[in-house]
């Protein structure tokens, strides 16, 4: 089970990030994450695994001035 802010996401073997975001059906566009206390930002979702028990914090693309 991987635990994303409040919700519980089914783990799989080989899931990455890029995975995990597509099972959350995320509508939002995320240029990093925190999986556990590592940092991984978009251009390593695809090669990223997500461990079974993670705790994954999405950090959203925020603009403002």
């Amino acid at each position: 089970m991987i635990h994303v802010d409040d919700k519980h996401i089914p783990w799989r073997e080989g899931m990455t990030v890029t995975a995990l975001i597509e099972a959350l059906g995320a509508s939002y566009e995320y240029p990093a994450v925190r999986v556990n206390n590592k940092i991984v930002s978009r251009p390593q979702f695809d090669h990223t695994p997500v461990p079974d028990e993670a705790k994954v914090f999405l950090i959203p693309l925020v603009a403002g001035g």
